[in-house]
């Protein structure tokens, strides 16, 4: 029986769910003497290198015979063979075998516990500490030779992902401090592992979380499975929901891997339990059913009832299973990856939509794919397989499809990725026929589908499959009806004509010293160069597909050879197209056209040859010492003084070259960087012939952007190269008009432009330096192009903008703002020119900060007075009343404003513009041109019966006081007004019952007497208002009562208290109401209730 100390690991935590192979046992073998401590220990052989501190080296004997081949015994075969080839396996051989079957490799388990990983930071010990696996031992067979079982060399620490993803925390940030693997370890530093138990093919323990100031110390029970040096299942309390391992997973494996000499070791439970008598198993069986009886009691009566059946299903099979004797030999020997995580993790980035972390989620898993592709894992396709199955049931898909719209460009650039992924798969050079087979029926089968995305790429014209050539006519037919349909997949699908058989690529691909032989035969002429260096004629985004195949699948050496002779290749084309370029080059100018006809396009192409090779290229270190700057011109030539309208821009390049030229070569460093700030596709035509402007080049207004084009990211590319050219070009004045010339004419948002206005701006003006004025000058340049540009379209920072400008041009100077004062119309609209450019101009601290004395003070307010009264023409309803503010201090200007308000009061100013003037000329001491003005308001207002919290009713009865205030006449005056515009019977009477409180005449006009007198309601001029009041009651009694419901009784018996009020002003007053109330009752008569509740309080 196993050691009391033991017994509690038996059954927690839960069992995981690896296929339980059956074990049966044969007639008792002679017993073998066990190791005493039953502990993993070095013994004859040791454990090798894989308890070293990492780049440590064995300094030990060698391994023994008995390691070496229980190493190679342990990774390529499963136990469940080992048992069948031999009748009997001595214990020692065992446990060497259990002992090398677990991972060696921190790599590996890196891999499967972040999307992210960095050979010398994120990934910290696992270059080293594992030691090396035997797959690792040697250089990788080319392609056409064995296929090898392990991992690849290298592998991990290409094809990264750019960023975290799901098994990453958000708190990792930049540093990986989140990522489970890097949690794992400080886990496994912290003395966090504890209770580590192999039984066989098993490993479990147990894993403390520390507390933090929110959470209590959490100890969660960790189980894993293994077969053949991959863990094939994991199980962990923490409950992880991801597609990769938990960092209690990675604690508990890097600490097998790291310490197995303080692994306690058991061989499978099945070998422990043959070599009990009966005695002994059933007191085991007790103990474990004592141990767990809530949890495993039911099970253990239900097992034992079927063996005392002869006729149950358990007792026709012979053995039983046991789940740490390793997987059977029909198992697939895989690493463990959730299937359904990855469903759903897919599934939820899609459905974020064009999101920015969504989209980097996918491209880093898509990057995972590459890296298990790498390190050879067959998890690879399998999990590119589950991403595509959700990107097909992208509901998005249908609804593009119904709707007749593309894609967006974040959405088609992952589509394009999937593609190259799967070409890749397809075209992986030891890939076996029937894997083969069945990918490509399964593409078949999603391009058959209507919403498979269609490969975006034809540019309008029929381009070549995969194993074709381009061919360069121009004349191919634009009619889509006559190009077969082809998919996102197609080219994955035509990778099946391709194969690696050909000698002159096996040979290419498998030396470096691969050179012409000494007697060329014609047919090999083609095949080198004049140097006699291998070239690879083939279509070329097909060629570097196969340069991404080597690349992906961990042949790293032949995707570099096959990269450098499809290089050779293009260069010699290059030679060929500049010699012709060179004769034709003064026709070309003229033409505005280049010799360029490659109808594809290779930047943005689905299979992205460009970004291959130059990643191959960079992966492997090495610098073309034969490189050269082009740009004096030329075909190819990104910076020449031609390029093609779709050419791609050079901004990110060109500023680089530009800092790294600078210091050297400064003409030239600006000669390269001006021209790179071309973005032809944006581009207006430029007059015909015009070949001696420095930026002249063929543009036109495309129909249609590039395929790869994200316009987005590549102006802000632009905006970058133009800002890093304003700040080196500080004090310069002959640089900087060059740089603003062609910031004007090459970049074409106003937010950029705006932006490079505000950078130009802090530089220029620094908190503790003096003020360049030349870059100044060129921010305010910048800052009027913007106001110009979003003139007459909406832009949600117009606001921020005008007001950045006015503080720009503040700091230039009183010439600065007197110049955007005058020409406010092409810069502003009139209402930002009023309340925000001239109010700030003539402001108090404007003066102060300019320190101006009076003239230029009077220029100013001169300008802005001028302004005022052109916007107030142009706009009276929005500008009239800043105009009369920024006038108030010049009689005849502000006569002019006030003029213009008056006539404009007969057109489109509301009552509500209009009483805003009225009460300003009455806050300014004008208060019978106030009146006028309220009565123009009064003529425009139309107040309901039922509009009693109208907004405009404080004006109306302001409009009254202030008429109540000037005297009879104008009280009178405006009371017509009033009964014409007011129909709200509480409004009217308590306009009423103001003006009969106090006398009127008390604004004290001079000239004007106040009669000291209460006005009578039975005289004019109130008696109209006191008719209309009446009036209006008796007409909102009738509207109400028409729709009234029992719950608005009580409301309105209390409205016709108010009207009762009114009615009792006049001296015959009582006798009025009471008619009316008689009049009620008579014609609602059938509304009995509520004519009782009338009856009770007025009789």
């Amino acid at each position: 029986m196993a050691e009391g100390g033991e017994r509690e690991e038996l059954l927690s935590p839960s069992p995981v769910s690896p296929a339980k192979r059956l074990c049966s046992w044969p007639s008792p073998p002679p017993h073998y003497p066990r190791g005493s401590s039953g502990t993993v220990s070095g013994g004859a052989g040791g454990v090798g290198g894989s308890c070293l501190t990492p780049g440590a080296r064995p300094h030990l004997q060698p391994e023994s015979l008995l390691d070496c081949a229980a190493k190679t015994v342990a990774e390529k075969w499963a136990y469940e063979r080992v048992e069948e080839r031999f009748e009997r396996i001595p214990e020692p051989v065992q446990r060497r075998i259990v002992y090398w079957s677990f991972p060696r490799n921190e790599r590996e388990i890196c891999m499967y516990s972040s999307f992210q990983y960095r050979g010398s930071s994120g990934a910290g010990a696992a270059g080293g500490a594992a030691g090396t696996s035997p797959a690792e031992e040697g250089p990788p067979p080319p392609p056409g030779a064995a296929a090898p079982a392990g991992p690849a060399p290298g592998a991990a620490a290409v094809g990264a992902s750019p960023g975290l993803g799901a098994g990453a925390s958000a708190a990792g940030g930049g540093s990986g401090e989140g990522l489970p693997f890097r949690r794992g370890i400080h886990l496994l530093d912290s003395g966090s592992v504890e209770n580590v138990l192999q039984v066989g093919f098993h490993l479990s323990g147990t894993v403390t979380e520390p507390a933090t100031a929110s959470e209590p110390a959490m100890t969660y029970k960790v189980a894993i499975s293994f077969d053949r040096c991959k863990i094939t299942s994991v199980t962990c309390g923490c409950g992880n929901k991801d597609i990769f391992y938990c960092a209690h997973v990675v604690a508990l494996s890097l600490y097998r891997i790291r310490k197995p000499d303080q692994v306690k070791l058991r061989l499978p439970i099945s070998e422990t339990l043959f070599q009990m008598n009966r005695d002994q198993l059933q007191k085991f069986i007790q103990y474990l059913i004592t141990a767990h009886h809530t949890e495993v009691l039911p099970t253990a009566q239900k097992l034992a009832d079927e063996i005392l059946s002869s006729n149950s299903e358990i007792n026709q099979v012979h053995g039983a299973p046991d789940p740490t004797a390793g997987a059977s030999i029909d198992d697939e020997n895989c690493w463990h990856l959730d299937e359904e995580q990855v469903k759903e993790q897919v599934k939820l980035f899609l459905s974020q939509g064009g999101y920015y972390g969504s989209g980097k989620q996918l491209n880093s898993m898509f990057a995972k794919v590459r890296e298990m592709l790498r390190m050879r894992d067959s998890n690879g396709a399998r999990m590119l397989t589950l991403i595509t199955e959700q990107f097909m049931a992208d509901p998005r898909l249908t609804l593009w499809r119904q709707q007749g719209t593309s894609m967006t460009d974040k959405c088609r650039q992952l589509w394009d990725e999937l593609g190259a992924l799967w070409v890749c798969i397809i075209l992986n050079p030891h890939c076996k026929l029937e894997e083969k087979s069945c990918w490509l029926l399964q593409l078949q089968k999603w391009s058959d589908l209507d919403v498979c995305p269609l490969e975006d790429g034809n540019y309008g014209h029929e381009l070549p499959n995969i194993t074709n050539a381009l061919p360069q006519s121009a004349s191919h037919s634009p009619d889509s009806l006559s190009r077969p349909r082809r998919t996102v997949f197609t080219r994955a699908i035509e990778g099946r004509e391709l194969h690696w058989q050909d000698s002159h690529l096996q040979r290419i691909i498998s030396s470096d010293i691969y050179t012409a032989p000494a007697c060329q035969r014609e047919s090999e002429r083609l095949l080198f160069n004049s140097q006699g260096q291998p070239l690879w004629l083939e279509h070329v985004p097909t060629a570097c597909a196969r340069v991404d195949a080597l690349r992906s699948h961990g042949y790293p050496k032949e995707a570099l050879r096959l990269t450098v002779a499809i290089i050779n290749t293009l260069r010699l084309q290059q030679q060929r197209q500049l010699e012709i370029y060179k004769h034709q080059k003064k026709e070309l100018l003229q033409r505005g056209t280049t010799t360029i006809t490659n109808l594809e396009g290779w930047v943005g192409h689905p299979l992205d040859p460009i970004g291959c090779l130059f990643l191959t290229l960079t992966e492997a270190c090495r610098l073309n010492d034969d490189g050269y700057l082009e740009v004096s011109g030329g075909p190819f030539s990104g910076l020449g003084e031609v390029i093609h309208r779709e050419s791609v821009p050079m901004h990110t390049f060109a500023k680089y070259l530009f800092s790294a030229l600078l210091p050297h070569d400064p003409d030239l460093s600006y000669k390269l960087a001006l021209r790179a700030m071309r973005l032809p596709v944006l581009e207006n035509s430029a007059s015909a012939g015009d070949t001696t402007h420095p930026h002249h080049m063929v543009s036109v207004v495309p129909s249609r952007y590039p395929r790869w084009f994200t316009l987005g990211h590549l102006e802000s590319q632009q905006c970058e190269l133009a800002s890093t050219m304003l700040t080196a070009a500080k004090g310069d004045t002959l640089r900087l008009q060059t740089i603003l010339e062609a910031i004007q004419k090459h970049i074409h948002s106003s937010s950029l432009i705006f932006k490079l206005a505000q950078d130009a701006f802090k530089i220029a003006t620094p908190t503790d330096n003096s003020t360049d004025s030349t870059l100044l000058n060129v921010a305010l340049e910048l800052g009027l192009q913007v106001m110009r540009m979003t003139l007459s379209t909406l832009n949600w920072r117009r606001r921020e903008m005008v007001r950045w400008l006015v503080t720009c041009a503040t700091e230039v100077g009183v010439r600065a703002l007197v110049s955007i004062l005058q020409s406010w119309y092409t810069l502003f609209t009139p209402t930002e020119a009023t309340s925000i450019v001239a109010a700030t101009a003539v402001s108090h601290t404007t003066i102060l900060r300019l320190s101006l004395d009076y003239p230029q003070r009077e220029e100013l307010a001169s300008c802005a007075r001028t302004l005022a009264l052109q916007c107030a023409m142009k706009d009276p309803q929005s500008c009239a009343l800043s105009a009369l503010t920024l006038c108030e201090k010049d009689h005849i200007a502000f006569e002019a404003a006030y003029q213009i308000a008056i006539d404009a009061a007969a057109g489109g100013m509301t009552h509500s513009q209009l009483f805003t003037i009225a009460r300003y000329m009455e806050l300014r001491g004008y208060p019978l041109r106030a009146f006028k003005l309220a009565s123009l308001a009064m003529s425009h207002l139309n107040l309901a019966y039922n509009q009693d919290t109208h907004p405009a009713i404080n004006d109306v009865l302001w409009a009254c006081a202030l008429s109540h205030s000037l005297g009879k006449n104008e009280l009178a005056a405006l009371i017509p007004l009033v009964v014409k515009s007011v129909h709200c019977a509480t409004v009217l009477s308590d306009i009423l019952r103001r003006c009969t409180v106090t006398a009127p005449g008390l604004a004290g006009i001079p000239g004007r007497r106040s009669s000291g007198k209460l006005m009578s309601t039975d005289k004019a001029p109130l008696r109209q208002l006191l008719d209309a009041t009446i009036n209006a009651y008796i007409n909102t009694t009738h509207s109400r009562l028409t729709h009234i419901s029992p719950r608005h009784y009580g409301e309105f018996i209390e409205f016709l208290s108010k009207a009762r009020e009114t009615f009792l002003l006049p001296q015959d007053g009582h006798l009025q109401f009471a008619q009316f109330i008689d009049n009620l009752k008579q014609i609602y008569k059938g509304k009995k209730k509520l004519m009782l509740l009338v009856r009770e309080r007025f009789g």
